[in-house]
């Protein structure tokens, strides 16, 4: 199970790295910010996105013990969207051996 969610969390990690990416070289999003605004799918998906966002803080913060890491996870969160959680939640899956529970994941304390 562990080497399955490594394998997922990479592909995400990937994936949403050459999106944004792509998307960035293509489209300026600070230029095309009043038009997107205007949609009201835009405001519910940013909405949608912060509320996540906080129930995927929430468990970084109960994982990292210092206030440093906290914050710097948090900023990257925000700022890099699934990027920086794929990232963080393949870093906790490498924590573990392929063998070990999930609970070993989701619980341990970093």
């Amino acid at each position: 199970m562990i080497n399955m969610l490594r394998v997922l969390f990479f592909l995400i990690f990937v994936y949403m790295t050459y999106t944004v990416i792509a998307t960035s070289i293509e489209s300026n999003l600070f230029a095309e910010w009043s038009k997107l605004a205007a949609i009201p799918w835009m405001t519910a998906t940013l909405i949608d996105f912060y509320a996540n966002m906080v129930i995927v803080a929430l468990w970084m913060f109960y994982k990292e013990r210092t206030w440093a890491l906290r914050v710097v996870w948090l900023v990257l969160f925000v700022g890099l969207g699934s990027i920086a959680t794929s990232a963080y939640v393949l870093i906790q899956l490498f924590r573990v051996s392929a063998g070990d529970h999930l609970e070993k994941v989701i619980l341990n304390r970093s």
